[in-house]
């Protein structure tokens, strides 16, 4: 005989983010100022895509404004003032990042010419925005690295040291300035040194020409930068007490129909959605194995107490996402590590994300900045049609990435 067991949700109440305690805010729009590894828009787009999918509620825009090869002075893209009142300010961002400083050193051990161009600029940049957006929060970013942990450095000290004598100055100004200041050097750096111990070969692969950050190393940046801003680390945490068919936690998200039928089973409506990443990839595996994204960004944990020794399947969905041990169970697992309907959901988000973030930029480099004197009214159209399809695009991430009702089972194999 089946015994059904029904949690009252009434003695429950879930505990949610707080969401006051993040940087961003309804409302905000922020803009990804930069060099070329900016302009790659590896780090921005897992940056916009987790605050997507952990604030599917909040309201926060995101435009990607990096270029290739800028500095404090401007570059390819047009001097700093022309970057700045073209590629910032007509968005009126309440929050700007800025990442430069691996141009500005030259690639050559330190020199106070260098350095006092830098800083002279920086300063410049950081007041025309305080000027022309009054209460615009402004996140410094200290230089990437530069790699000289897979490879020897070129000169005595390598470059990297360079960058991180910018980066000092950063600090200093941001707290004279009363800027947030996020870190992505040393984060990278430790991560380098962590994979070349595990995996010399694979790690001088990560950032291939000692610059420009692959699709896996700009995890541990995005991690630095949502670091600095106060993200959460959980996604959700729920905890099922199997032997008294209960919820004992459920942080992020609403448990409820706590049944026992062939096994525990429940509904949840999770707020949040993990990181979908895809685990198979090798370097991915070592650069999670040397870093602590997952515990610092992507903690989905579940812990079921009170099984019956020996194995049991985790169902979500009707879909087999792993076997666990009772133990296993009962002390906690991530199924942000898993492939489960929630990085599914997440990595179409994700996907939406780049095709929107993509858009702009072909928008902008493809079409405003190389026609800006044509007053063909064609060209106008074109324009306003790919804004148009952008906004469709963020319309469709934000609705994707809204919470869905899952049915959970766990059955002794």
């Amino acid at each position: 005989m089946i015994t059904r067991f029904l949690l009252a949700l009434s003695l429950f109440v879930p505990i949610s983010h707080a969401a006051d305690t993040f940087a961003l805010h309804d409302g905000d729009r922020v803009v990804f100022f930069g060099d070329s590894i900016t302009d790659q828009r590896r780090y921005t787009s897992v940056v916009e895509t987790y605050v997507v999918t952990r604030f599917p509620k909040l309201d926060v825009r995101f435009v990607h404004s990096g270029w290739g090869g800028d500095r404090v002075s401007g570059g390819a893209g047009g001097p700093i003032d022309v970057r700045l009142y073209r590629d910032v300010l007509p968005y009126n961002p309440t929050v700007v990042t800025i990442m430069l400083g691996m141009n500005d050193g030259a690639y050559r051990a330190f020199e106070p010419g260098l350095f006092d161009t830098f800083s002279t600029g920086y300063k410049h940049i950081v007041d025309v925005l305080k000027r022309q957006l009054p209460g615009v929060r402004i996140t410094a970013i200290q230089p990437s690295a530069f790699d000289d942990v897979t490879r020897a450095p070129s000169f005595e000290g390598g470059y990297n040291k360079v960058l991180i004598r910018y980066s000092d100055f950063l600090r200093d100004l941001a707290a004279e300035q009363k800027l947030g200041v996020a870190d992505l050097n040393t984060p990278v750096v430790d991560a380098l040194t962590k994979a070349k111990a595990a995996d010399a070969t694979a790690a001088a692969r990560l950032i291939p020409d000692r610059i420009h950050p692959n699709d896996q190393v700009a995890l541990v940046m995005a991690e630095g930068l949502l670091k600095a801003w106060n993200a959460p680390a959980v996604v959700t945490d729920v905890e099922i007490d199997a032997a008294r068919h209960s919820v004992a936690v459920q942080v992020n998200t609403r448990v409820s129909d706590v049944l026992h039928e062939k096994g525990i089973v429940w509904t949840q409506l999770d707020q949040s959605l993990p990181l979908a990443l895809n685990r198979q990839d090798p370097l991915v595996a070592l650069v999670l194995k040397s870093s602590d994204f997952m515990d610092a960004l992507n903690r989905e944990i579940l812990r079921v107490k009170g099984l019956a020794r020996g194995n049991h399947r985790v169902e979500i969905d009707g879909e087999a996402v792993g076997t666990f041990s009772a133990e296993q169970l009962a002390s906690g697992i991530n199924l942000a590590e898993l492939a489960t309907p929630m990085t599914r959901q997440a990595a179409a988000v994700h996907q939406l994300t780049m095709q929107h973030l993509n858009i702009h930029n072909t928008r902008w480099r493809q079409l405003q900045v190389p026609m800006q004197t044509n007053e063909m009214p064609e060209l106008l159209t074109a324009l306003k049609s790919l804004d148009e399809l952008d906004a469709r695009l963020v319309r469709d991430q934000r609705a994707a990435a809204q919470p869905r009702l899952h049915r959970y089972m766990v059955v002794a194999e």
